[in-house]
């Protein structure tokens, strides 16, 4: 039963990663200034991460359906925090500061809030085969890794090609509004958020005991 219900949360994931792809790639910019036309779209970090897990949830499915051993619980747990840092960074920073914009329009709607709550639950809830499993303490920074490699990704290409004007502006997140020291510390916080989900998912996946 338990396995069932999992394939059927994995399976959701994977068609609204993909319905979200679709809306993404298909539209235009809109007011919400948190998406952009096309294959532009991938510049996002929220992007990213949930074609990530969507990737990741995909070839866990398929493995389980073929009856073969699933996908490292340790890159599903990666994939979970990356979406979980996408959900807490619009949830409890963005959409409060700019209550003027609606950050769960279109296809942010399946990247910012739906897709990131069903990974989380479903690697906390149905994830472990034992509930003696344990997630060690030093997986939890291996898990903000994709963080990291994305905000040096995002300063290098500004280092490059330089920050440019808007629109056009190769700092779309505005790290840069008060200068490189004030940006390295906005990186540096996301980083440390990206860390405490991981923290979090941690302590509900080694303490939830959840039979189904």
């Amino acid at each position: 039963m338990k396995k069932k219900i999992a394939i059927i949360i994995e399976s959701l994931i994977v068609v609204l990663v993909i319905i979200g792809t679709i809306i993404m790639f298909n539209g235009a910019a809109d007011e919400t200034g948190l998406t952009s036309s096309g294959l532009y779209n991938l510049k996002y970090f929220t992007v990213l991460s949930n074609e990530f897990c969507g990737i990741i949830i995909f070839i866990d499915l398929i493995r389980k359906c073929m009856g073969k051993n699933v996908v490292s619980r340790y890159l599903k747990y990666m994939a979970a925090t990356s979406v979980g840092l996408t959900f807490a960074i619009i949830a409890f920073f963005l959409q409060p500061m700019y209550r003027e914009l609606n950050m769960y329009k279109g296809g942010n709607l399946f990247f910012h809030l739906i897709v990131p709550l069903l990974a989380m639950v479903e690697f906390v809830v149905f994830e472990k085969e034992s509930r003696e499993e344990k997630i060690s303490l030093r997986y939890t920074f291996i898990a903000a890794i994709p963080s990291v490699i994305y905000g040096f990704g995002y300063l290098i290409n500004i280092l490059i090609n330089g920050r440019g004007v808007w629109p056009d502006t190769n700092d779309w997140y505005g790290f840069l509004n008060w200068g490189f020291p004030v940006g390295l510390g906005i990186f540096a916080g996301v980083v440390i958020i990206n860390w405490i989900m991981a923290l979090i998912i941690r302590v509900f996946y080694q303490k939830i005991n959840f039979k189904v």
